[in-house]
């Protein structure tokens, strides 16, 4: 029989890997479609948004969220467990989904895949990474991280590269597919541009292609055939290329954010718009309960910008609530981060 295919979606905080595969679950052509996803918080929110998606190929029971830290440095405790469990189901999925977190790399997750019990199984059908094309354009790899790196580079005990700059760098070179997402904030030349640039940056016959709110088509991102796991020695990291065998994620930080029901939509956007330009805030994510709307509201901050939408009902067996997951480099303030946001004390 042959095996499952898998597909990595990897791309730093931000990036649009959630919305790229809610695109994807809504477009799967009746596959069953299994996904894994890598939260880096508290919160379970991009699980929580891809079940909800409202199709059958995305049911809240083919969703399994890993939030006990970043799925490379936790493979063996959680990754393999739940690819095991996955594989024992009746009937086991046509396609599995792996939605890293933004600090992840790629490689260490590739290699577990050559775990006999998976190997037997599962195929990595393909790694993609999704890129943030107006963070690249503003010569950034992510939407604002300009703060937390003048942080970094006053610390002279800090090596002088940033390891956000080379976690970007090894999620390009484990690509065997590019994204350029969110190009409608660009003009052509501007995309023309930067598609040159990722391509000289990627292994040979990697493709890169654009994409609005991560709207590709199915047979752009799946069927790619790349045996990934077998091809793991043309896709080093940074430090086995500079003889370092390990990464850690200390220089990052994430709590959750509870706050009271918001009178109303603008005031609540407006505080957290505030907030991303006070802090050193790297991402902000959740969902909110406002006075007097049925729906929930999904929020989504990155750098400067802020999008939200109300994407459901809240449910009979839920109580609307405002819930949102932090991300920030070491050092960010939580307590003022908080008190800005108007949290709940109990918080």
């Amino acid at each position: 029989m042959s095996r499952i295919p898998a597909t990595v979606i990897t791309g730093f905080l931000g990036a649009g890997k959630t919305t790229l595969i809610r695109h994807l679950l809504n477009n799967a052509g009746g596959r069953r479609m299994a996904l894994i996803v890598n939260e880096f918080g508290d919160v379970g929110f991009d699980g929580a948004l891809l079940s909800d998606c409202g199709d059958a190929n995305c049911r809240a029971d083919d969703v399994v969220e890993l939030a006990n830290g970043c799925i490379c440095c936790t493979v063996a405790d959680d990754f393999i467990p739940t690819m095991t469990m996955l594989l024992e189901r009746d009937p086991m999925p046509d396609h599995i989904i792996i939605e890293t977190s933004g600090l992840a790399l790629p490689q260490p997750l590739i290699a577990a895949f050559n775990w006999p019990d998976i190997a037997a199984e599962v195929t990595v059908d393909g790694v993609v990474a999704v890129i943030d094309a107006p963070a690249l354009a503003a010569g950034q790899f992510a939407a604002d991280p300009a703060r937390g790196e003048a942080l970094r580079k006053a610390d002279i005990n800090l090596d002088h590269e940033s390891p956000l700059h080379e976690l970007f760098e090894d999620q390009l070179r484990a690509a065997d597919l590019v994204v350029l997402n969110k190009t409608d904030l660009l003009d052509a030349a501007q995309v023309t541009a930067l598609t040159a640039r990722l391509a000289g940056q990627v292994r040979g016959g990697v493709r890169v292609v654009p994409a609005q709110h991560g709207r590709l088509a199915p047979a752009v991102l799946l069927g790619l055939g790349a045996a990934a796991e077998t091809d793991l020695a043309n896709r080093p990291t940074h430090h086995e290329l500079e003889g370092e065998d390990d990464h850690d994620h200390d220089d990052f930080t994430s709590f959750a954010v509870t706050l009271p029901p918001a009178a109303d939509r603008d005031g609540l956007l407006g505080r957290i718009e505030r907030v991303m330009t006070a802090h050193p805030v790297l991402r902000l994510k959740g969902f909110a309960a406002i006075d007097g709307k049925p729906a929930r509201l999904v929020v989504q901050a990155v750098g400067p910008r802020v999008d939200a939408w109300f994407d459901r009902p809240w449910r009979d067996d839920e109580t609307p609530a405002t819930q949102l997951v932090v991300i920030g480099l070491k050092g960010l303030d939580a307590a003022a981060v908080r008190r800005d946001l108007g949290a709940l004390e109990d918080a």
